[in-house]
């Protein structure tokens, strides 16, 4: 005989937030109340005197016998979400996801079953859409990485197969310049050249832009020395502004920073370079100061044109030049400020400008002073003409470079000048050649079947028992280049190389051999 619960009993369960049933130990519902009615798609009194296992479907059935039989040996209480993933069918043959809590009850006839049941259809969905979203999240993650990592290959393939034809261009122009006597065929290669250096330019400043942009470059913030930096940008811009009949005025400094050294002398290279293109006469300085609060600022300050208010706002756009019209002739190409701009966001610092039409411009760059990690020495680097007059000329240089047209172009410069030269791709014909006698070793650093400028180095100079003078001529920008460690029977030259700058090197390194 089915065995109702009491009346009070029986008003407690309509009023429960949940579905419920009670069945006695052979599976048979005795009690429904509204809300399970409602869940399963019936009348509640459809569900009197069903099998529980009429509610599932049937993958859940032969299960769920088994089930019980377990559960009925061991009768506990457990709470709402824990065992099983369960699913109901309704009257209307559709499935839903629920949750269900039981609690044994003992009653006169025997040992009975409550079961509060839950729609977790709803928490389902939402367990799905995270499912789904984070899933799709990971895939974008990877996405974005191999997207990354692709543009960063493609990045230095481009450095490196932009610049190749521009060395070749440049040495090729440096022999031709040496071995032609007429003027207009001079005049011809002058102006040449100046095109190949603009284009070095814009290749240089475009690589730099994508750099940035992509992630590749990673700031590297130690301390350093302001003077150093110094004496390179006097270094490089003195004839520059004195052809101009500029006064470049450096102050000299003792303090130190801290921040990435290389990416901090490029926004500086920049903002000199611009004040010296935009200054007709008078001066371009470049001061450091102290200030409150252990920050430091680098200030470029011109005595040019200026910038007028209403164009500040323009000036670290791409392509956009003060007072230039995008139809006339222009001096450079605009993307200067741009990536000084690009540069200072990446280290979180802060640059002013100020400016007056007619009365010149002040760029000033605010950054940490000095906190303690030193900045590793720097490799030589191109060293002036100047300082490689009077020096002897080395007589068998080895040239190991894996590209034709710059291993022959550089081949053909070495020979006008009346060097020996012996021109190889591989290192095991440098190793070969170089036993003849080698003076001075000059050496792409980017190689075939991924060999490096650095291991031709160091293994010619393991074979031949002394420390060999060597140029690493490269078209890689990377951290790898900046941090190599300071030789100074080394000079690191980058791509495109005029052939001045080649042979100076040549000349300053043989010095002393």
């Amino acid at each position: 005989m089915l065995t109702p619960p009491p009346d009070l009993a029986r008003l407690a369960l309509e009023d429960i937030p949940d579905a419920m049933i009670i069945t006695n130990a052979a599976g048979t519902i005795l009690f429904a109340n509204l809300r399970a009615g409602s869940l399963f798609g019936c009348d509640r009194a459809e569900l009197i005197g069903c099998n529980v296992d009429s509610l599932m479907p049937e993958p859940f059935r032969e299960r769920h016998a088994a089930h019980r039989e377990e559960y009925l040996r061991r009768p506990h209480v457990r709470p709402m979400g824990q065992g099983l993933e369960l699913a109901g069918l309704r009257r209307d043959g559709a499935e839903i996801a629920l949750e269900v809590s039981l609690s044994p009850i003992e009653g006169p006839d025997g040992l009975l079953v409550a079961a509060a049941i839950r729609d977790a259809s709803g928490r389902k969905r939402i367990e799905r859409e995270l499912i789904a979203a984070r899933t799709a999240a990971e895939q974008a993650r990877e996405s974005a990485q191999r997207a990354s990592q692709a543009k960063n290959r493609f990045l230095a393939t481009a450095s490196h197969d932009l610049r190749q034809p521009l060395q070749t261009l440049a040495l090729l122009n440096g022999t031709l310049r040496r071995v032609v006597a007429d003027a207009d065929v001079a005049q011809i290669l002058t102006q040449q050249e100046q095109a190949i250096g603009a284009m070095s330019r814009l290749i240089n400043a475009l690589l730099d832009i994508s750099k940035l942009e992509s992630g590749a470059v990673k700031p590297d913030p130690v301390d350093f020395p302001v003077a150093v930096i110094f004496e390179e940008l006097r270094r490089e811009f003195a004839g520059i502004a004195a052809d101009k009949h500029l006064k470049l005025e450096i102050a000299e400094s003792t303090v130190r920073a801290h921040s990435d050294p290389s990416l901090i002398e490029q926004v500086l290279r920049n903002l000199v370079s611009n004040a010296i293109k935009y200054t007709c006469r008078g001066k371009v300085a470049l001061n450091c100061m102290l200030m409150p609060g252990s920050l430091l600022r680098l200030e470029v300050l011109d005595t040019g044109i200026g910038i007028p208010a209403s164009q500040l706002s323009c000036i670290y756009d791409e392509f956009y030049q003060v007072g230039v019209a995008t139809n006339r002739a222009r001096d450079g190409y605009g993307l200067g400020l741009s990536i000084v701009k690009r540069i200072v966001e990446l280290l979180g610092l802060r640059l002013e400008v100020r400016s007056q039409p007619g009365e010149g411009s002040s760029f000033s760059l605010l950054l940490p002073a000095a906190t303690g990690r030193e900045a590793p020495p720097r490799p030589a680097a191109v060293p002036d003409a100047a300082a490689a007059t009077g020096a002897r000329r080395v007589q068998r240089v080895l040239l190991v470079e894996d590209d034709a047209w710059v291993r022959d172009a550089t081949r053909m410069l070495l020979s006008v000048e009346g060097y020996r030269v012996m021109a190889v791709a591989t290192l095991e014909e440098a190793l070969e050649v170089a036993a003849a006698g080698v003076d001075i070793l000059v050496t792409d650093y980017h190689l075939s079947d991924g060999l490096t400028g650095t291991q031709v180095i160091t293994a010619l100079r393991e074979t031949l028992g002394r420390s060999l003078k060597a140029v690493l001529v490269t078209a890689d920008t990377s951290r790898v280049i900046r941090d190599l460690p300071r030789d100074p029977d080394l000079c690191v030259a980058s791509k495109p190389l005029r052939a001045e700058e080649m042979l100076t090197l040549l000349t300053t390194l043989s010095a002393g051999t």
